[in-house]
């Protein structure tokens, strides 16, 4: 668990100035919010079909070892079944390529074909599978598998460097400009980009750069635009509006680090690392995540009571009544909640205790209420909240309102924070941002999260979380 405490610090409360900022639009075309005339139909991704098929068709050819062997048709269904339930998806790269696929189309294939075995073993020991079975049913269905996914594969491929996906950069123009020249050097990438988006002209040749909205819409409609390519990691918290308007346009948004990449990512465009961004309003919680939230939650608050008791009884002892702390924190779409903690200080007043970014100064504190801090134990407390609904295990840190609403204007992208239910811990926590560190590289990592949530992300985050209060640091 992770806690967002230190010492008072300018540095928190104002913008480092030695990180640039950057401004690729002028104020035109954001304050009125940045429309087209009509909504296109939104870009559809690769229908899922041509590999269900060749998946389905592979598991097909799998069985002729079964139906050699005479085995029970049951066990043909159920080995189709289980291909298909555990096939590789498609990947979200414009180009996919079967090497990269082969470890995981391989591995599914062999887990069915165990499992299978598992089951004929134990439930019809007279009908168990041999050896020379298993083997020849696993080589006939990987090799059909692997040759009909490489030529799905390879007719999208061929079909792209036909009509790759035409695209705007978004970003400086100097910046633009390089990433483009490397993108259009590398047509396999299947996508074309045919204008930037930018402040003002650099002055280099190169693709044109559109400085009006006029402009921006008529490259879109006259091009066919259907990708926007943002080119450095700030034009996302700085042009919301006007990557929001692209992506009802039926545009999909990527982001594109040019420079050193700040996020974990196996996706890559012309050798840049990129993902692909949410631009949503809000994101749904996902029903795993809620029913992971309710489960860990309930567990632990049943196996930590007798602790969370004598925490309270200790608490009451040495600093008197009133051990439980309830302050007002901003939760998903800006609606606040009351969140819950051990107190372990007392602020002078309440306009101290919403309003400074430290409330303590733990030299000052007593010993046991400064171990709880460390240890981040007065946090425990926040699994009800979790369990009610207000906070989810994880996600983004929730703030005070008065930190959310000066945060929001000073840094951009702090509000699209609250696209998702606020958390315990985060992906900025596990990498270090607690305290008094930067408030832009903590949004940064925030809708990072947002935008690539996986319930297996979620696992791991939790598990580098429990991993940290071995040894803590703090903060």
């Amino acid at each position: 668990m992770t806690a967002e405490r230190t010492v008072p610090s300018p540095g928190v409360q104002q913008r480092d100035h030695q990180s640039s900022s950057v401004s690729v639009m002028p104020p035109r075309l954001t304050a009125t919010g940045f429309r087209f005339p009509a909504p296109r139909t939104p870009a559809r991704p690769a229908s899922p079909t041509p590999l269900l098929v060749a998946d389905g068709v592979a598991a097909l050819l799998g069985t002729l070892a079964l139906i050699e062997a005479h085995h029970h048709p049951l066990l043909v269904a159920l080995l189709i079944v289980a291909s298909l339930l555990l096939r590789p998806r498609g990947g979200r790269p414009p180009v996919p390529v079967l090497l990269e696929e082969l470890p995981a189309v391989w591995g599914r294939i062999a887990v069915a074909w165990l499992v299978l075995a598992a089951l004929a073993a134990a439930y019809r020991p007279e009908h168990a599978l041999s050896l020379r079975t298993v083997l020849t049913g696993l080589a006939l269905q990987a090799a059909a598998g692997c040759a009909l996914r490489g030529a799905v594969h390879g007719r999208r491929r061929a079909a792209l460097l036909r009509h790759p996906h035409t695209a705007l950069l978004v970003g400086p123009a100097a910046t633009a400009q390089r990433v483009a020249a490397a993108v259009l050097r590398h047509p396999r990438c299947g996508v074309r980009p045919v204008g930037i988006v930018a402040e003002q002209p650099d002055g280099a040749d190169g693709l044109p750069v559109l400085t009006t909205g006029e402009e921006i819409k008529r490259a879109v409609i006259q091009n066919g635009v259907r990708a926007v390519l943002a080119v450095h990691p700030s034009v996302r918290a700085e042009q919301e509006p006007l990557l929001g308007a692209l992506a009802e346009a039926g545009c999909v948004v990527w982001e594109v680090d040019a420079d050193s990449p700040s996020y974990t990512t196996q996706e890559r465009l012309a050798g840049f690392s990129c993902r692909r961004l949410d631009m949503s309003p809000a994101r749904r919680d996902s029903p795993g995540k809620r029913m992971l939230d309710i489960l860990v939650s309930g567990t632990l608050l049943l196996l930590v009571s007798p602790l969370l008791l004598a925490f309270a009884v200790a608490l009451r002892i040495i600093d008197g009544p009133g051990v439980v702390f309830r302050q007002e924190r901003i939760g998903r779409n800006g609606k606040p909640f009351t969140l819950l903690k051990f107190r372990t200080h007392r602020p002078v007043d309440e306009h101290e205790s919403a309003t400074r970014w430290s409330v303590a100064n733990e030299n000052e504190m007593r010993r046991f209420c400064r171990m709880l801090r460390r240890t981040s134990l007065d946090e425990l407390l926040q699994l009800w909240n979790v369990l009610r609904g207000d906070m989810s295990l994880v996600g983004v840190r929730p703030e005070r309102p008065y930190f959310v609403a000066q945060f929001s204007q000073t840094y951009p992208g702090y509000a699209a924070r609250h696209r998702m239910r606020v958390g315990i811990t985060g992906l900025a926590q596990i990498h270090g941002l607690r305290g008094d560190t930067s408030i832009e590289d903590r949004s940064r990592f925030d809708n990072a999260y947002i935008d690539n949530w996986s319930l297996w992300q979620d696992i791991c985050i939790l598990l580098r979380t429990a991993a940290s209060l071995v040894r803590p640091t703090g903060g």
